[in-house]
């Protein structure tokens, strides 16, 4: 299933270049996709075309962003010389700069180093798209999946879970890449949430930053942290502003305190905190006019 030249083409490492050669892997991703006869299916990074050959028997249309002009010229030669070339479009650019086209479901051997800016541009891409089928590094995709209390868990772990239903589907060994990755692979499935959640996510992106600067610590003892308290009297006093308030008579810090003593929010600590927890907590600061972004 390699491609023409592929024991003569060179790789470049530093653009993520590990083609996975295995065609047992390529056949498993193809079946936990669930790919329609009617998808548009986007792959970002097809390197020689392995997986792509196998998706443009599945679906309507496979669109693949390519950033090596070397490997966009690969692939063009391979899929031409297939009954699928009507069925294929190659985009040379790099994605993350790149204007998402329409797709149905997104499948890929995502080049590692833009795993987590490529992550939340498919989740923030509209309209949405049914689901992605994704290969990543092992302990980047461990963390997409970790739940509260693991030690994976993380901001990229509430980030993601808050606009995504995230599952481990398979692990990849780097023995079916050529060339080998140093490190071992994942692959999982990111279902965006649909109604997407009613959410100020710079606000929610703000607050999870406080909590994960020392994941481990009570937010009581988080929120006493001098840095903490000036940015969010910052914010506090710049919104009353806005809105036409005079200053409040009790110092900031004090009604912080209170606020986060009353609500029983000094307890709470990052590492365990679900994704209601963490709505709840920041519709009790919003709703006394403190803010994160």
């Amino acid at each position: 299933m390699e491609g023409p030249s592929f024991h003569t083409f060179e790789f470049d490492k530093t653009k993520g270049q590990h083609i996975l050669k295995n065609p047992m892997i390529v056949k498993a991703i193809i079946d936990k996709s669930a790919i329609r006869s009617t998808d548009i299916v986007l792959e970002i990074g097809p390197g020689t075309g392995n997986l792509t050959m196998s998706l443009l028997e599945k679906a309507k249309k496979v669109i693949a962003i390519e950033l090596d002009p070397r490997m966009v010229a690969e692939i063009t030669k391979r899929v031409r010389a297939s009954p699928y070339n009507k069925n294929f479009e190659v985009i040379c650019g790099d994605v993350l700069h790149t204007e998402l086209p329409f797709f149905d479901i997104c499948v890929s051997n995502v080049p590692y180093q833009i795993s987590s800016p490529l992550v939340f541009k498919l989740l923030t891409h509209r309209p949405l798209f049914r689901c992605a089928v994704l290969m990543f590094q092992r302990e980047f995709a461990m963390r997409l999946v970790a739940r509260p209390g693991s030690e994976l868990y993380c901001r990229l772990s509430c980030n993601t879970q808050l606009l995504a239903r995230v599952d481990h589907l398979l692990k990849v060994s780097k023995n079916n890449f050529r060339p080998p990755p140093k490190v071992e692979s994942s692959v999982v499935r990111i279902e965006p949430r649909n109604p997407v959640p009613e959410m100020n996510f710079t606000e929610w992106d703000g607050f999870v930053r406080i909590c994960f600067m020392r994941k481990n610590k009570t937010l009581g003892a988080i929120f006493k942290q001098k840095s903490v308290i000036e940015m969010l009297e910052k914010n506090y006093v710049l919104l009353r502003e806005a809105n036409g308030e005079g200053p409040d008579m009790e110092e900031f810090k004090v009604k912080l305190g209170r606020i986060i003593q009353d609500f029983a929010l000094n307890e709470l600590r990052g590492n365990k905190m679900d994704l209601d927890d963490i709505l709840n907590a920041i519709a009790v600061f919003n709703r006394h006019g403190i803010h994160f972004a």
